[in-house]
């Protein structure tokens, strides 16, 4: 199989917004970088189709006691994306953003609103507004030109798949999605951002692998890739939901203004009764499984209602939408002749997959020495993307300038394993394709570690998984090259899965969307701690942590 060989001194995983702004700093400190994305830089990842909101703290905006903002913005829906993050790296996050907001303005993403910075949505009516809207439609054609002018190599459809390291991080192995050449990335370190874990459970129609509110090429490679490294996973058990358009699902809920209404025009949050567009309807964000709830119970469904939203809010609505990346539903609404003033839109939970991160310190470091995490392998957000983004190209060339470079030998092992595997792939004339077990693997998610567990579901569904894995690696086949990138996006998520199994068994509790019905309660000796995995000796180990800093 034909491969091809690259140095340079930073890689980056994954060309989303953390892995373009890593790159962009990492080059500005005077490293060779190279950015390696399966997709196209130019709309890849979760903010490939736009955002319009920003979690940032302005002085003039907030006052200049940041501390009063942080305890502030720990009390709304920003508590569930960072509280086992511990302080020092949330305090790290909200000091650098107001700086990223700026340079983002002045490369061209527009970040004030008549010259003004605004914030409005995801708000407790009256209570702190801690994200500002922003034009965010093209900013990842700017961060791409950005990344470009300072010499930065990008190289798209290539599918990194494995991480080499030994003691140290010393390059990565990838995978081109077009020709089937096997790439090489000798690299003194590496930052992955290679987004969020989708496909693991069934989309919002079962049918239609990729009717995902994110992007479906999103499969939580850098997590695997990590942990087969050597560096830490936690929370990995516990899940991710959010709420969206019934059956056409789509990010940007807060984009929305209206309220949120039963069939009998009732609000079934106590926050709003009429449209607004300054805070919007909270009620999801304090529960984004209601909305399911109220469907199971026979109570729903449930509408987000625009009728009486005032012209202006309605103008500003459909501005945020096409920068939320919401221009499809726009484009139906048209289409359909929906009038949205008029025709309350029924709204859904969708179950987004597994909510853990990599774990990594103040500095975006993980456990391995020269690997960083960015990016939905933290916390979700464009604020937290583009942070530690930029935090982690420092960081990385900081310790570029106090370290030797590893011993990258240990590629052709990796090589010629990952080799076999994909000519078995292309040379098999019987099996099954990636959509087929990847299917099969979301019917065992969702039945036995989907909304319910039990310590009897977990084992039975962990010993279904390891069967289908073992299957899986027997008779998966591909047709193509872009095929193979899928197989092998599969074969991470069954890698997932496993994990996934394995922290539900360990977490013997009650803990948010982590439902055990044999553990009903929360136990409260597990506050303030976090659930680690991690690889020792090539077997699976978990530990529980308190969160420090």
């Amino acid at each position: 199989m034909e491969t091809e060989h690259l140095k340079c001194d930073v890689l980056c995983v994954g060309g989303g917004i953390g892995g373009l702004m890593g790159a962009i700093r990492a080059s500005e400190l005077g490293a060779k970088v190279i950015v390696a994305e399966k997709g196209n830089v130019m709309h890849s990842g979760k903010g490939g189709g736009g955002c319009d909101h920003f979690l940032c703290y302005i002085p003039e905006v907030h006052g200049t006691d940041m501390e009063t903002y942080v305890q502030e913005m720990m009390q709304t829906q920003q508590l569930h994306n960072f509280d086992t993050l511990g302080m020092k790296r949330v305090r790290t996050h909200i000091a650098k953003t107001f700086d990223i907001v700026k340079l983002w303005d002045s490369w061209g993403i527009p970040t004030r609103q008549n010259g003004k910075y605004h914030f409005a949505g995801h708000a407790f009516p009256g209570g702190l507004r801690c994200l500002l809207k922003y034009e965010g439609r093209r900013q990842k054609p700017i961060l791409t030109e950005q990344a470009r002018k300072r010499k930065v190599q990008i190289v798209n459809r290539i599918m990194v798949f494995d991480v080499i390291a030994k003691d140290a991080v010393a390059g990565a192995i990838g995978i081109d999605a077009r020709t089937g050449k096997i790439f090489t990335f000798e690299a003194g370190a590496v930052i992955l951002g290679t987004g969020a874990v989708v496909r693991l459970y069934p989309a919002v129609t079962p049918g239609w692998l990729n009717n995902n509110a994110t992007r479906p090429s999103l499969t939580g490679d850098g997590r695997l890739m990590a942990y087969r490294a050597g560096a830490e996973l936690q929370d990995v058990e516990m899940r991710m939901l959010h709420v969206g358009p019934k059956y056409f699902a789509r990010f940007g809920q807060a984009t929305w203004v209206g309220v949120f209404r039963d069939p009998q025009d009732r609000a079934i949050g106590p926050f709003v009764t009429r449209p607004e567009g300054l805070y919007g309807d909270i009620t999801p964000e304090v529960n984004k499984a209601l909305f399911r709830d109220h469907w199971t119970s026979g109570r729903g469904p449930v509408y987000m209602d625009g009728r009486g939203i005032s012209d202006k809010d309605y103008r500003d609505m459909m501005h945020w939408f096409p920068h939320e990346g919401l221009t499809p539903v726009v484009e139906h609404m048209k289409e359909e002749g929906i009038d949205y003033r008029k025709n309350p839109v029924e709204f859904m939970t969708y179950d987004h997959g597994c909510q853990g991160r990599i774990v990594t310190n103040e500095k975006g470091e993980t456990s391995l020495k020269g690997l960083y995490a960015i990016g939905e392998e933290l916390a979700p957000g464009v604020s937290n993307a583009s942070v530690f983004g930029w935090l982690c190209g420092e960081h990385a060339v900081n310790y570029l300038k106090h370290s030797n470079r590893p011993d990258a030998s240990g590629m052709k092992e990796q090589v010629a394993e990952k080799a076999s595997l994909v000519d078995k792939m292309l040379n098999r004339k019987d099996g099954a394709d990636w959509r087929e077990v990847n299917i099969a693997l979301q019917q065992i998610m969702q039945d036995y570690a989907g909304l319910l567990r039990t310590e009897a579901l977990l084992q039975a569904g962990s010993a279904h998984l390891a069967r289908l894995k073992r299957k899986a690696y027997e008779i998966i086949k591909a047709g193509n090259q872009h095929e193979v990138m899928r197989a092998l996006e599969v074969l991470n998520l069954i890698e997932m899965g496993d994990l996934v199994f394995m922290g539900a068994l360990g977490r013997k509790e009650t803990r948010g969307n982590h439902v055990r019905l044999d553990y009903p309660l929360t136990n409260p000796r597990m506050n303030g701690k976090v659930h680690i995995q991690k690889k020792v000796n090539g077997k699976p180990v978990s530990e529980w942590r308190t969160i420090t800093g």
